[in-house]
């Protein structure tokens, strides 16, 4: 590698390099070791390589050498041919280990890629509904993507780098030294001048970097509000789209005018860093010419000083920058193990249970619960805020109990805030309880594992989430080895067939981000067939017909009729009339249940329920202020 290209290579790095110059204690060193461990075998195969490739690199130039000394001596013919084959011969070599190490370290990086991106990507799927509430997504999925690559660098790169460098040098550095220590010493004097620039240019432009990354995020985070189908809507309902252009189109100046400093920059550093180089080439020939003409060097030896400074400045600039390659990669590596190190809340037990079959009933028993606070299910760099909160844990309910008789549907109704959809989200354990117990066929949902809880327990948000998949796609989430006629079957029974019929490519059609290229009703159908086709023996309901327009609700409860029937089911909903004929109606305020009974009981008694109803029947303009 010439000494403008590994200049520019260290330039990039320093540019790249993360700020934190913290110490790293063994245990982040021995976790690292961990990862690696799988990979052993090819990491001591590519160390090798690098020590063999170091030590071809050093060679040629001195047969180089001897190639020169055979001709001016005068030497036959034949000498000159062999040292010819021989530096072919290693030319060869060298590009074949070249080629063999690049292939090990293509592997090694991406298979250490693998490992840690599936054990975060899978810690991740572990942690509690509270910890997504507060985390950025962006920042989730860049330890999915910058970290871990910056991780993989230590093993690609940087160690494989520091092995032949050092290699390098050294055998270097002797051969010189061997040949004239005079020459090589004035040589190194030319280092710092060398070394020293690449270092200050690239803090310099690394500081560009980090604004015009600043500015590129600021960008990208504004074009992804902007460009979804909730956030373009807002935009042409209220936004300025003269302002939004003015304010993208400044950002969007910043980075070119940054850019045009750093190319510039960047030439200005490489043509220095030429002209250094070829100083020091200049010196080898004329001090070193000098000596051959008093004799007191032969024309051989020359030559092969020329070749070897330029073999000498490259491992040597590398391994100035070295330190800052390791930070580099060991922050990247604490930032994995920061995510890794997140605790999840809810863990499966080892011997966890199944739910028995046959209809099962849902019970909570004086259950309190409050929701975590920040600092034991989030970070800091994910909210990215400088600490995290640490408020919360009151109490969201406070002795909650009741009973949903197998095949029974029990129906939560109440003011905002008072609960009831924590209450639902304690059934399918999205939280653990901090008191009491939620048990479902008579176990403690803490007890059964994951998967029977989803096999058994299904649930509809008032804002059905779909992928943007395909609508065949998103009903297999619920039961991958579902056939079309199972498919269809389902489609009918929440009365979606014909619309599904008539789509552009029926099945396959895309339904858009979160659904968007379908109606409010016609995406709360899609999840309602989701889950008549997952055949759930326990359903959740939560407000699954807010918001929805009297024709679209219609449609929907029709669909929902058919989801319910002889299931166990816990429904949700501001609307009494969706509940009148529920087997049991709680009255859920300030997390605790005030009363329970029927719709006829409920209205008998002349409590909270009967103010509710009255409100919502008399007043409807009220309804949206007062329930939930």
């Amino acid at each position: 590698m010439s000494m403008e290209a590994t200049a520019w290579t260290q330039l990039h790095n320093v540019m790249n390099a993360q700020a934190d110059r913290r110490p790293f204690d063994r245990a982040t060193l021995r976790r690292i070791a961990a990862f690696a461990r799988p990979h052993r075998r090819r990491v001591a195969l590519f160390l090798v390589l690098s020590v063999a490739t170091a030590l071809l690199a050093v060679a040629t130039p001195v047969l180089a050498g001897r190639v020169v000394n055979a001709i001016v001596t005068g030497e036959d013919g034949g000498t000159v041919t062999r040292l010819s084959l021989l530096i072919a011969v290693i030319a060869v070599a060298e590009a074949a280990l070249g080629l063999v190490g690049r292939w090990l370290s293509a592997n090694l990086g991406e298979g250490l890629i693998l490992d840690l991106r599936t054990a975060v990507f899978d810690h991740v799927q572990r942690m509690p509904i509270a910890f997504f509430t507060r985390t950025r997504t962006g920042a989730l999925v860049s330890r999915l993507n910058n970290d871990v690559i910056g991780a993989q660098r230590a093993f690609s790169n940087t160690l494989s780098g520091v092995v032949s460098n050092v290699v390098t040098l050294l055998l270097t550095l002797g051969v010189m030294l061997s040949i004239s220590w005079q020459i090589t010493v004035l040589a190194l004097v030319l280092l710092p001048v060398f070394v020293l620039p690449a270092r200050r240019m690239g803090t310099r432009m690394a500081r560009l970097q980090r604004e015009a990354a600043a500015h590129n995020a600021a960008m990208g985070t504004r074009m992804t509000e902007r460009f979804s189908a909730p956030g373009a809507t807002l935009i042409k309902l209220f936004g300025r789209p003269a302002d939004e252009s003015a304010e993208f189109a400044a950002r969007a100046g910043r980075v070119r005018d940054i850019g045009v400093r750093t190319a510039m920059a960047q030439s200005a550093f490489i043509t220095a860093l030429t002209l250094v180089s070829a100083l020091a080439l200049a010196l080898v020939y004329g001090l070193g010419g000098f000596y051959a003409l008093r004799g007191q060097l032969d024309a051989g030896a020359v030559v092969s000083l020329a070749l070897l400074l330029t073999r000498l400045y490259a491992p040597l600039t590398a391994l100035a920058g070295a330190r800052v390659e390791v930070m580099s990669a060991l922050v990247s590596f604490e930032r994995v193990f920061e995510v890794l190190d997140l605790k999840p809340l809810i863990e499966e037990k080892p011997d966890a249970r199944t739910v028995p079959e046959g209809p099962v009933s849902v019970e909570f028993d004086d259950v309190r619960f409050g929701y975590p606070s920040a600092d034991k299910v989030s970070l800091a760099s994910l909210e990215d805020v400088a600490a995290l909160d640490t408020r919360g844990g009151g109490e969201v309910l406070r002795g909650v109990s009741f009973r949903a008789e197998p095949g029974r549907t029990v129906a939560l109704v109440g003011s905002s805030g008072a609960g009831k959809s924590t209450i639902a989200q304690l059934l399918p354990r999205l939280y653990d309880t901090d008191e009491g117990s939620v048990r479902i066929g008579g176990i403690d949902v803490r007890d059964l594992s994951a998967d029977t809880l989803r096999d058994t327990l299904g649930m509809v948000t008032q804002d059905g989430h779909l992928f943007h998949e395909s609508v065949r796609a998103n009903l297999l989430l619920a039961r991958p080895e579902a056939t079309e006629e199972d498919l269809w079957d389902a489609l009918r029974r929440s009365r979606l067939d014909g619309l599904v019929a008539s789509l552009p490519d029926g099945l396959d059609t895309v339904v858009g981000e979160r659904g968007y290229r379908l109606s409010g009703g016609e995406r709360q159908r899609l999840t309602i067939a989701r889950l008549l086709l997952a055949r759930q023996r326990v359903v959740i309901l939560d407000e699954a017909t807010a918001h929805l327009d009297n024709t679209s609700e219609a449609a929907v409860q029709e669909a929902l009729t058919e989801a319910l029937a002889g299931r166990t089911a816990v429904v949700i909903a501001h609307r009494l009339s969706t509940v009148r004929a529920a087997d049991l109606i709680l009255v859920v305020e300030d997390g605790q249940i005030v009363e329970r009974g029927t719709h006829e009981e409920l209205l008998a008694a002349g409590g909270r329920y009967e103010e509710l109803y009255r409100t919502q029947f008399e007043s409807p303009g009220t309804q949206a202020a007062e329930l939930a």
